[in-house]
């Protein structure tokens, strides 16, 4: 068993960390400065060149397959790669990808959506939740009923990433008696988006349909195989989640550490206490702990093995440690910490969001505790 990158993956790491260390992390202050002031945090110029300056360096459809375009680099350098994204709070990340399950559309559907999405050129996304139905997805409420050769769609969908931005959405709605059917829907169809105040940086939409025409081509996969579509988008990419909390958690425990070497009180630096030697060390404990069950379950991934139980476990266990250290981080800090001087603060409103979306914990224990009962997963087996 070797845990060791190949000298190219080493390489591959080093480069993003200088990228992100050189050209994104010298934005945080302006990130920070236009977010007090109620401004998006990075215009979308500066996100652009950003970009277009990775593409020059090769960092482009990281995990894209090779004939889009894209390096392929498989999930572990994804999850990898993410874990330094998650080193700066700027919302960055490199371009040159799409979602998973627009891979499974018609020729035409990828000359419509896929390859535009990929180059830059359209913005999607993916729409499930709803006022009704959260974690409990097969509670779907949007109809699709069927006029001649057109699809009428009817709903709500809530909390949807991308859904302000976004110029089409992968909608799924309950297709009369076929069920669950994935609908590509432009926004010029008809469609409408309003956005979600948060206690954080990320910014939601609710989206409304009412009587919106979507051509039958516009089906995505099977018609009544949207729930078997949804689950493959959610499940192939949870590990990507605590990978970049990861990240966030390494680099806060590092200012802690460096705020706790000089800060004095009552004569001596806070790094003599007991009290922040413990939080410190507990951090770093349960850091590596979520780094290698992270990178475990990307492993069966590329392997082409069954992830879902490994991911829930890295998704569960990544979201709970990185909040656990950011409250940890913020405490050493003090009242410092609690300022937006410093983007503690942030991370400890961005981070919280983690114990909810993608499946919050509960339906992460909920699943890992059927796994084990019905027998689908095993314990004590490594590498099975």
């Amino acid at each position: 068993m070797d845990f060791s990158l190949t000298p190219e993956e080493r390489q591959i790491r080093d480069t993003v960390r200088a990228f992100i260390e050189k050209e994104v992390m010298p934005l945080e202050p302006e990130v920070l400065r236009n977010e007090r002031e109620g401004r998006p945090g990075l215009d979308p110029d500066v996100l652009r060149d950003l970009r277009a300056k990775a593409r020059k360096s090769g960092f482009w459809g990281i995990n894209t397959p090779e004939e889009y375009g894209g390096a392929a680099l498989g999930p572990i350098m994804s999850a990898i790669i993410a874990m330094e994204l998650g080193r700066t709070f700027v919302p960055f990340s490199f371009g040159g990808t799409a979602d998973n399950i627009l891979y499974a559309g018609t020729e035409e559907q990828k000359q419509r959506y896929l390859i535009p999405t990929i180059e830059g050129e359209r913005r999607s996304c993916f729409a499930i939740t709803e006022p009704g139905a959260g974690s409990d997805a097969r509670n779907i409420r949007t109809k699709a009923v069927r006029d001649g050769s057109e699809w009428v769609i009817s709903g709500e969908k809530t909390f949807i990433t991308g859904g302000n931005e976004a110029d089409f959405v992968m909608v799924f709605a309950v297709a009369e008696e076929h069920g669950v059917t994935c609908f590509l829907v432009d926004r010029d169809m008809g469609w409408k988006s309003e956005p979600i105040p948060t206690m954080g940086q990320w910014g939601p939409a609710s989206l409304v349909f009412e009587d919106v025409r979507v051509p039958e081509e516009n089906i995505l996969g099977e018609l009544g195989k949207g729930f078997e579509l949804a689950m493959q988008w959610i499940g192939q990419g949870r590990y990507m989640i605590p990978a970049r909390a990861i990240g966030s958690a390494e680099r806060m425990l590092q200012m802690a550490i460096d705020y706790a070497k000089i800060r004095k009180s009552m004569g001596q630096t806070i790094s003599n206490y007991q009290a922040i030697q413990w939080m410190i060390a507990d951090s770093q404990v349960e850091i590596e702990a979520a780094k290698w069950l992270t990178l475990y379950a990307a492993w069966r991934v590329g392997e082409g093995m069954d992830a879902r139980h490994a991911s829930s476990i890295a998704k569960l266990n990544g979201a709970v440690m990185a909040n656990q250290v950011v409250d940890r981080v913020l405490q050493i800090h003090g009242g410092m910490g609690y300022t937006k001087e410093l983007p503690i603060e942030r991370w400890y409103r961005e981070l919280r969001l983690l114990r909810i979306f993608e499946g919050t914990d509960e339906i992460q224990r909920r699943t890992i505790a059927r796994n084990l009962i019905k027998g689908h997963a095993k314990l004590g087996l490594i590498g099975e």
